[in-house]
């Protein structure tokens, strides 16, 4: 049985406290009023040095020599801007500073929400992996089953904390969802938006929150049964019929799964910019779910084993994991590099302006984001010895969910926060950190509750004696 050390544990604790700091500091912060706003965005204007915190007024608004900024502004928001003859946007000074408002206000909400979708992200991954692993009979992987539970068991709280931050938004408390405005659904106000009212029998408040527990509820589910059949087959006396079940079941439940994953990237990242559509985006935000949780299974595998744990784990399992994470990562980069090659091409600005956007206004993260998701796992995996030593794994695991939590960032800051963003800021890290410190609490708090080797499995000793 795995002891949760109170080093680890302190640690845990730590973090979840720094984190809970960094995330009241960037709410404290926000305005609350239209003229701190103007404050805000005069104050950091006056010290805009270019660098890694780069923030300014939303390009939408000012004076171009073009209409293009002034038309994204509003496909995006569903403002009616008119301008002059030069692209002076005339008449709006008072929307554009009430949106600038709101974008300042969603900065703690989105990084909030960013943390909170990653740390979910990954358990369901996990979820999906393991499934996998049962409908597929595999026989290497039964031996890591108990480090994939353990993983899963963040599912229910990242779920429940993710349908409350929902219910939020539903509530108005913030505006990451611009959709949820009812003054742009209104056909007598000036801020009608004719592409989101025919969408709206999909995206309203009450539907979303159906389909969002209905997901939620499918996927806990699958979870617990089977946790339930595993720790039976544990306990079986002889034959394999909690197994059984458990392959059915997993079958069955990947289908669901496949359904409720694209529907729920749809509602609960694609909708952010909800005039922006992609038919790639749910295996899109799949491979950088699946490649995420790989990785962590093999990062908190090889702790494990450092502290004397999991010996019948070998480097050919962690050789194994380490193919895993290549190639989902080859596979999130083709997903990404035809989505948005298909998007250029085409040149539509309804589809454009969404990496127009990513590429203007948050070119580092977008650039980095794709280096480290495509460019650092092909250098560093691509030896067949290096996916053996634990310590590579763990510096090229780092990087990847360091790389796909950015990537995050990036699907949802630019449609909440606009140019008004701050990567480096204690919201961001708070965030970060405080659902850190969550996920390790969870994760090691459930690896003690069952014995760490799946001795019921029928095909255990394959997967101890796995080697190559």
């Amino acid at each position: 049985m795995y002891t949760f050390s109170n080093r680890l544990r302190t640690f845990s604790f730590v973090l979840m406290i720094v984190g809970l700091i960094g995330i009241a500091w960037g709410f404290m912060n926000a305005p609350s009023t239209v003229e701190e706003a103007k404050e805000i965005i005069a104050s950091q204007n006056s010290h805009d040095t270019h660098g890694t915190d780069h923030e300014v007024v939303p390009t939408s608004h000012g004076e171009e020599d073009s209409h293009t900024n002034v038309d994204a502004h509003t496909e995006t928001t569903g403002h009616e801007v008119t301008t002059d003859s030069h692209g002076h946007a005339d008449g709006h000074d008072a929307k554009h500073d009430e949106h600038v408002f709101h974008q300042l206000q969603n900065r703690p909400w989105s990084a909030l929400y960013v943390a909170i979708f990653f740390f979910m992200m990954i358990a369901l991954g996990t979820l999906a992996f393991y499934a996998i692993q049962h409908a597929a009979q595999a026989g290497w992987s039964i031996v890591l089953f108990r480090v994939m539970e353990a993983i899963t068991a963040y599912l229910v709280p990242g779920t429940v904390i993710l349908f409350l931050f929902l219910v939020l938004s539903g509530m108005h408390m913030n505006h990451v969802f611009a959709w949820m405005n009812p003054d742009l659904l209104d056909p007598a106000g000036d801020s009608y938006d004719k592409l989101l009212a025919n969408k709206s029998s999909y995206l309203n408040v009450p539907a979303l929150l159906i389909r969002s527990a209905i997901y939620i509820g499918g996927w806990i589910l699958y979870r617990w049964y089977a946790r339930k059949q595993t720790l039976a087959q544990d306990d079986a006396p002889e034959g394999n019929v909690h197994y059984l079940k458990l392959v059915k079941a997993s079958a069955a439940f990947l289908v669901f799964f496949l359904i409720t994953e694209s529907m729920m990237s749809w509602d609960w990242i694609m909708s952010i910019d909800h005039h922006w559509f992609s038919t790639l985006f749910g295996w899109y935000i799949f491979a950088g779910m699946i490649v995420s949780a790989i990785t962590t299974i093999a990062i908190i595998t090889i702790y494990l084993k450092s502290r004397g744990y999991l010996d019948f784990v070998n480097d050919s399992h962690l050789h194994d994991l380490a193919k895993f994470m290549f190639g989902f990562s080859v596979f999130w980069t083709y997903l990404w590099f035809s989505q948005f090659m298909l998007i250029w091409y085409a040149n539509i600005p309804e589809e454009v302006t969404y990496y127009v956007q990513r590429f203007d206004e948050y070119k580092l993260p977008f650039l980095g984001m794709i280096a480290l998701n495509f460019i650092l796992p092909i250098l560093i995996l691509m030896n067949s010895d290096y996916k053996r030593l634990p310590w590579f794994i763990i510096m090229a695991g780092i990087l990847v969910l360091i790389g796909h939590y950015i990537d995050i960032y990036v699907l949802i800051t630019p449609g909440s926060v606009g140019s008004s963003w701050s990567f480096i800021s204690p919201e961001v890290i708070g965030s970060a950190l405080f659902f850190l410190g969550l996920f390790i609490y969870i994760v090691f708090t459930a690896l003690t509750k069952a014995p760490l080797k799946a001795k019921g499995n029928p095909f255990i000793k394959e997967s101890e004696q796995f080697h190559y």
